[in-house]
């Protein structure tokens, strides 16, 4: 029976450990310099062709909740969140296990999936 209790405390504690976020351990997890510029350029592209001439998700949030998009929030429960194009995805670098980029607002967030606090912002990429 001591064995079984020893056991689980093991198991428990590597639960908690594993669903620890990123910044209780003091890691800043944020867009590289590479990723904004891929970013960047993918939607410069697309706009100046015309692809993205709808300006998309700009205003669609009540005032209060658009500003209160920032590092370190929570995104609030059942927020229009977007994907990124596929095509754009394609070109970026993996995301860090347990996090994804999403488009709220106007603006690229990178998002831990567990918590939903928004670890990094770009801004004013999208609609240019």
């Amino acid at each position: 029976m001591k064995g079984f209790s020893l056991a689980l405390i093991a198991i428990m504690s590597t639960l908690l450990i594993s669903t620890a976020s990123a910044s209780e351990f003091g890691v800043d997890i944020r867009f590289s310099t590479e990723e904004a510029r891929i970013i960047r350029a993918f939607y410069e592209h697309h706009q100046q062709s015309g692809e993205s001439s709808k300006k998309k998700g700009r205003g669609d949030l009540p005032p209060g909740i658009a500003k209160n998009l920032g590092r370190g929030k929570a995104l609030p429960p059942g927020i229009a969140k977007q994907l990124l194009p596929g095509q754009l995805v394609g070109t970026l670098p993996a995301v860090p296990n347990g996090y994804e980029r999403v488009i709220v607002d106007g603006k690229i967030l990178l998002v831990e999936i567990a918590t939903q606090v928004i670890h990094d912002i770009l801004t004013d990429i999208i609609l240019r």
